[in-house]
């Protein structure tokens, strides 16, 4: 039986943790591990210095034990084998209110869990849907499992991303992709602003490209990697050792 880290960067008041915490149950024993509050845009961050709360809460199923962390969602995983030490054979982090495509990697809590249970060498994959979509998702993980399964997609690479769309017409796999946005920053007044983005996205039959695919339509499915070495320049340069 195996045994499931269920994360994420929306809190423990996510409406779609507790459906996803009880179809996870199919596979093994389920532990739910979550930001106390939304961390959003967190990324890989975590926390060094200051000490943070952690608390065992309610969940509304009495099989599967849920703690919140009042830290980002790298801390969460990061606690829950280190701190917790416990095991894990598999670490899913969301489903995301919004999908997370192209430079989203960088800067996404919800990919943030995954890679820090990459760095402990725990296979993950990260899961979001469009803002509006959590019902699809959800309807939708079915055939991404089968996907998965049919494939042996998790013995060929240990770390995914998944971006769900609503009325999807299939699964791709696809590479991340760039930019799809600018970023803008709306004056508030005192100093203050805003960040908000607006949508630069160009419609491209590429749908190898993890935005295009979910834009065109598709589930984006992205193998991922935690080393960020450019192995081909590597290979090439690492003979000046000699």
């Amino acid at each position: 039986m195996m045994k499931i880290l269920i994360t994420n960067d929306d809190s423990i008041g996510s409406e779609v943790l507790l459906p996803l915490a009880k179809w996870a149950k199919q596979f093994g024993e389920i532990t739910v591990v979550v930001p106390k509050y939304e961390q959003s845009g967190k990324s890989h961050c975590v926390e060094f210095r200051k000490a943070f709360e952690v608390k065992q809460v309610p969940f509304d199923d009495p099989d599967i034990k849920a703690y919140t962390v009042d830290s980002t969602p790298a801390d969460c995983v990061r606690f829950a084998v280190e701190g917790m030490r416990m095991e894990f054979d598999l670490v899913i982090s969301g489903i995301n209110r919004g999908l997370n495509l192209g430079i989203d990697v960088l800067y996404s809590g919800t990919l943030g869990a995954v890679f820090e249970a990459a760095a402990f060498g725990v296979p993950a994959v990260a899961l979001s849907a469009k803002k509006g979509g959590f019902a699809e998702a959800m309807e939708a993980l079915e055939e991404i499992k089968d996907f998965f399964i049919r494939h042996d997609l998790m013995r060929k690479n240990s770390l995914y991303n998944i971006n769900i769309p609503i009325n999807h017409k299939g699964i791709r796999i696809t590479r991340v992709g760039n930019r799809y946005f600018a970023d803008e920053f709306i004056p508030q007044g005192d100093d203050m602003y805003l960040p908000t983005y607006k949508n630069t996205w160009a419609a491209s039959d590429d749908c190898s490209i993890d935005v295009n695919a979910a834009f065109s339509g598709y589930i984006s499915v992205s193998p991922l990697t935690l080393d960020r070495t450019n192995m081909a320049v590597f290979e090439e340069l690492v003979k000046l050792n000699l």
